[in-house]
């Protein structure tokens, strides 16, 4: 297994930044950290499709606080469509709807479909459980709104990447085991190099633990920031693969990334999914790294990888 060669060199590139004396976002303050992560974004956006309708939402969330939605529909789409519950990454303390902006757009042109990505709040300022809560408050206002916006709510999808894959997996397994917290069941998850077991390191975590976009010190650093105490780690809605029972919860569709500390678990929980009888489609990328579906402008291969699970959710979703 060796790295994508053009993925080799942008991270040489990465690396003589570092060598340069440019922190890692783990020794940066989170609103800094959100500030270079979003300075990124532009510098790594790509030609992601233009021809789609987009609406930006704002809805109360439970406490009353503002909850940012930004709705994708492909033009000239015949209602009822379906429609992708996306949750972004970025560890709970990074990234927006504006990050992960070209990633819901290639999901809602080739699939097609229409793509609801939830601004759920970040942490410190809003720690666990916050960000699963928007996620519930979203999908309240999609059950509610949907018939009014031409969506079908018989055939949704919650995915995500990365910490934003965490609250797919935990909404779709709360849809099965408390059904009053969420609206709407979902017919597949999408679960992109997920985040499941924050509880501990995995050998990938160490084997891939500096280098390869995403360090075990800054996972570290994440879970630091959005736990409120060391025992939520092991709460299954914070590490789903410490979740006994996943008999019933909707097929998965897991992208997973050969060089990614966070291979191993991901790994992990497809193998309990399967072993409880959940449908699997695992999508291998043994090349490439963590946070891969925004890497288009480095590797124009990344496009075939959004088009091939697109493929996937459209089988599942039409």
């Amino acid at each position: 297994m060796s790295l994508h060669p053009d993925l080799e060199a942008f991270l040489d590139l990465a690396q003589d930044g570092q060598d340069a004396g440019q922190p890692a976002l783990h020794q940066l303050t989170p609103v800094e950290a959100r500030a270079i992560f979003e300075q990124t974004t532009a510098q790594l956006r790509w030609d992601a499709p233009q021809d789609l309708d987009v609406l930006e939402i704002n809805t109360p969330a439970r406490d009353g606080a503002p909850l940012a939605l930004r709705l994708y529909r492909p033009s000239g789409a015949t209602a009822p469509i379906p429609v992708l519950v996306y949750f972004h990454g970025g560890g709970f303390v990074v990234g927006s709807l504006d990050s992960h902006d070209g990633v819901c757009r290639e999901f809602c042109r080739r699939t097609p479909c229409a793509v609801l990505s939830v601004g759920y709040r970040l942490a410190p300022e809003h720690r666990f459980p916050t960000a699963l809560e928007d996620g519930e408050d979203a999908l309240f206002w999609l059950a509610e709104q949907a018939l009014a916006l031409g969506l079908d709510v018989g055939r949704v999808a919650f995915g995500g990447d990365s910490a934003g894959a965490t609250l797919a997996t935990v909404l779709a397994l709360q849809a099965v085991v408390q059904p009053h917290t969420v609206a709407i069941v979902p017919k597949v998850q999408l679960l992109c190099y997920p985040v499941t077991d924050a509880s501990r390191a995995h050998d990938s975590r160490l084997l891939f633990s500096e280098g390869y976009l995403l360090e075990n010190d800054t996972l570290d650093w994440f879970y630091q920031h959005y736990a409120r105490s060391p025992e939520d780690l092991l709460d299954w809605r914070f590490s789903p693969l410490l979740a006994e029972d996943l008999r019933g919860v909707a097929p998965a569709i897991v992208l997973l990334a050969g060089f990614d500390p966070l291979l191993d678990e991901g790994q992990a929980y497809v193998d309990k999914l399967r072993a409880q009888g959940v449908s699997v489609e695992l999508e291998q990328c043994p090349g490439l790294t963590h946070d891969l579906l925004r890497l288009a402008s480095v590797m124009p291969d990344v496009l075939s990888v959004h088009e091939s699970l697109s493929r996937a959710l459209s089988r599942h979703l039409n």
